[in-house]
């Protein structure tokens, strides 16, 4: 039989070709073709990866869709290369095609429930409904897709076996972040061990969107060695695990990653758009999609960040004042007229045994409730915003064992805790980035005069002024 016929590629600036699954080989079977070209999947092509950011780096307008099939590609070379030693460190383990196919519909159905302007529409939008874009993703995962997904048979791995079928409820298992409450002891613990390639320190999601966002931003064409990362990576009894020849290798990614944060993600003009964003939303998120998306997941199908826009650019014509005025303010953010300018910066990094929650830096409103109080008479009620970005720079490796990343030390030939490491534990564990936006840089010297008054010596002297 002609295998050509079963497979097509897609071709990724990054990671060159991607096969995938186009024919099905018997009746009644579904394709990762079919899979891709659903109406979920699709629909990540109108839901830019960087929510705001692409109205600051120009050519930063890759989509959700472009990461999803990258980060199914890296699952699939993750399960290519570790499977052995998955097999090896567990009993039970399934086959190799079925881990392969389980790996990489999790991956590419991983942001299936992200909404316009990804994870800022989970802490405006889904919060309301005690919803995240990863537990919105169950509901699609087991709802709309269940059927599809438990006729797949086949990757370009291989195929399953006649008595495996595939489990959408473990696929919603491996998006979801581990809780402080989830132990994961109902799952097998293969499954708790693959997790890890979703919610450890280096997964299939931030491995692609790390080298993706860099590559797409200009920042890097090439921000980490993704190869010595895959090479020196296996699983043992404790969980994934990183040999020491590739600690340089880990030490690299994170330093891009966290540098990402503090370039793009993190950039001030971004976080500027992100606070006239929130005001937008606050006060007409009844107009942008006035159900709960569970309840009404036809609909949130429908919802994209394309859909949005159009909508309220539509608003300024209204019958109704209040959504007339509200689309007046959006047809000034589309035309990136911000209000809130950058008046002053601080930086404070947090080192292992310092306490980020006893900081000032803690909570945005308790910081600018302090600042007004320093601030000259005349200026106390005057228009400004306290914006607080934090940075992880050394994920915890305690906490569900999902979450575990673990070192082998050549030298005691033995597996240790990553933070056992002198690289690794001489990063810090985070940093939080302090901003104050006002609509007048002209109060930029008293505003910073009285930041630096609360915050003290404990701040990095690193103030911009524009």
């Amino acid at each position: 039989m002609d295998p050509f016929q079963y497979e097509n590629l897609f071709y990724d600036p990054l990671h060159g070709y991607i096969p995938f699954v186009s024919q099905g080989r018997q009746s009644g079977e579904s394709t990762e073709r079919q899979l891709i070209d659903s109406p979920w999947v699709q629909r990540l092509r109108q839901i830019h990866q960087l929510q705001t950011a692409w109205w600051v780096f120009p050519t930063a307008e890759h989509t959700r869709f472009q990461h999803v099939l990258g980060a199914m590609h890296l699952a699939s070379r993750s399960v290519g290369r570790w499977y052995r030693s998955l097999k090896q460190s567990v009993a039970d383990v399934p086959s190799l095609p079925y881990v392969d196919l389980l790996m990489r519909t999790a991956a590419l159905l991983h942001d299936v429930g992200h909404g316009p302007f990804g994870h800022f529409f989970d802490a405006h939008f889904l919060c309301h409904y005690q919803l995240t874009h990863e537990s919105l993703g169950t509901h699609i995962i087991e709802g709309p897709l269940a059927g599809l997904l438990g006729d797949l048979r086949q990757t370009p791995a291989g195929r399953i076996g006649a008595d495996e079928r595939l489990e959408p409820g473990q696929i919603s298992y491996l998006i979801c972040r581990p809780r402080d409450r989830d132990t994961g002891t109902s799952a097998p613990r293969w499954l708790r061990l693959l997790r890890s390639l979703f919610c450890g320190i280096y997964t299939v999601d931030n491995m692609d969107f790390v080298l993706r966002d860099a590559y797409m931003t200009g920042y890097s064409p090439r921000a980490f060695d993704l190869e010595r990362l895959l090479h020196y990576t296996f699983f043992t009894q404790d969980g994934l695990t990183i040999h020491s020849r590739g600690m340089d290798a880990l030490m690299r990614f994170l330093s891009a990653r966290a540098e990402l944060f503090r370039s793009v993600y993190y950039h001030r003009t971004v976080r500027a758009i992100d606070l006239e964003l929130a005001d937008l939303f606050a006060d007409g998120r009844q107009y942008l999609f006035p159900h709960n998306p569970v309840e009404a997941l036809d609909a949130y199908c429908r919802l994209t960040e394309w859909s949005l826009l159009v909508d309220v650019g539509r608003w300024c014509h209204a019958d109704d004042e209040r959504k007339r005025e509200l689309g007046e303010r959006w047809q000034r953010l589309m035309a990136r007229e911000v209000p809130w300018k950058m008046v002053c910066q601080r930086t404070v990094v947090f080192a292992a045994g310092q306490s980020e929650a006893a900081s000032l830096l803690s909570s945005p409103q308790l910081l600018e409730r302090q600042l007004r109080t320093f601030l000259p008479r005349e200026l106390a009620e005057l228009p400004l915003r306290v914006d607080i970005a934090r940075q992880i720079h050394r994920p915890h490796t305690r906490g569900p064992a999902a979450g575990h990343n673990f070192l082998y030390d050549a030298d005691r030939r033995r597996v240790r805790p990553l933070d056992a490491h002198e690289l690794y534990r001489q990063l810090p564990i985070s940093h939080r980035i302090c901003r104050v936006y006002a609509h007048d840089v002209g109060v930029g010297e008293q505003i910073t005069a009285a930041l630096d008054r609360i915050l003290g010596d404990a701040v990095e002297d690193d103030l911009t002024n524009m």
